[in-house]
């Protein structure tokens, strides 16, 4: 069923720590995509979505249901081989897409009490750059498969532009949504009105830029993400890291900033990874912002930094109700994004209000 816009009231973007009933991913089949090969970010992916999953002793699933998308039988077959015993916990989807990065193409869920819906924006490949067969039709085809009611939006909005707590705060970055191609004419006042309306915020926190040779031109994902309502993690750069200014601005941004209630942020930070360097395409945006919160566990990705340990024992310490599991990311992160990056969430809805008397 398509809600028309207009009447899209009462629906917001649950935080990520809240239950979901699935999340959505796909399976890397573009060697262009993979300066070096798909075997290694193939199995990185697989490994993440076997985290997820998170098979206990008895070999059933105890994490998340996973939505895998595939072209075909013969990345069907493959993907089957890499999750191993994991693939019980993973149900398969052949239908087109161009790129592996569902948090951008698929569709946002929101829910309001006793209800899911799905929401999509209008998709131009990253502000132009990476324009990919089937990527644009991805959100409302997912849709469709969930079933959910869907209501779409026209203006440039990717899922990882965003990032919010669950009862009304939102951030997100200058330099994605105003300072590139996504958008023009829509001023900071209109983007901002837009994100309230499609997505349920009562605050928007607008950080100024991203990391070094980002793909995405800053996507907040990378950058800082809640952990509870009004505390938010970001990354504290040592005195040599390539991203030292950007870094130690959202740091300041952050803790200037106040939540939807007023008050202000309370900012706990994780090392960052530092500079993380392919041979053919040198300096990474590499963060362990990029994690995934799943019903049972965090992923964190890892890129043989010596900060590694650090990051996912800090991240570990903010879920205390979750394990946390770091996994070697670096290869994904070669074709241009990372875990939370290629996942989306498919909230559980919220429990309907009962009238008493």
């Amino acid at each position: 069923m398509h809600i028309p816009a207009v009447l899209f009231t009462g629906f917001r973007q649950p935080a990520e720590w809240t239950h979901h009933d699935a999340v959505w991913t796909a399976w890397p089949h573009d060697p262009e995509q993979w300066t070096n090969g798909l075997e290694l970010p193939r199995a990185q992916l697989a490994a993440m979505s076997a985290a997820i999953v998170d098979l206990g002793p008895d070999g059933k699933p105890r994490g998340e249901q996973v939505e895998l998308l595939v072209r075909n039988s013969d990345d069907q077959a493959a993907a089957v081989k890499a999750l191993g015993r994991a693939a019980v916990g993973v149900r398969f989807h052949q239908l087109p897409y161009g790129d592996t990065w569902l948090r951008d193409t698929g569709p946002i869920f929101v829910t309001r009490p006793g209800e899911v819906a799905a929401t999509f924006f209008r998709f131009d490949g990253w502000g132009g750059k990476y324009l990919m067969p089937d990527d644009q039709q991805v959100a409302t085809r997912v849709s469709r498969i969930v079933g959910t009611p869907a209501a779409g939006f026209e203006f440039v909005l990717e899922g990882g532009a965003v990032e919010v707590d669950g009862t009304g705060t939102l951030l997100t970055t200058k330099q994605c949504l105003l300072g590139g191609a996504r958008n023009p004419g829509l001023d900071q006042a209109a983007l901002d009105a837009r994100l309230r309306w499609a997505l349920g915020a009562d605050h928007v926190v607008w950080l100024d830029r991203g990391l070094a040779n980002d793909h995405t031109d800053g996507h907040i994902d990378t950058l800082a993400r809640f952990v509870a309502p009004g505390v938010v993690a970001c990354m504290e750069p040592a005195a040599d890291d390539p991203n030292r200014d950007a870094l130690l601005g959202i740091l300041a941004d952050l803790r200037a900033a106040t939540d939807a209630r007023g008050h202000r942020l309370e900012v706990v930070t994780v090392p960052s990874p530092g500079a993380v360097v392919d041979p053919t395409l040198g300096l990474l945006p590499a963060s362990y912002m990029n994690f995934y919160i799943a019903n049972s566990v965090v992923v964190v990705p890892t890129y043989e930094s010596r900060a590694d340990d650090a990051a996912v024992a800090r991240i570990a310490a903010l879920f205390p109700d979750r394990r946390t599991i770091g996994l070697p990311c670096k290869e994904v992160v070669v074709g241009g994004g990372g875990f939370h990056c290629c996942t989306q969430q498919q909230p559980s809805a919220p429990r309907a209000l009962t009238l008493v008397g």
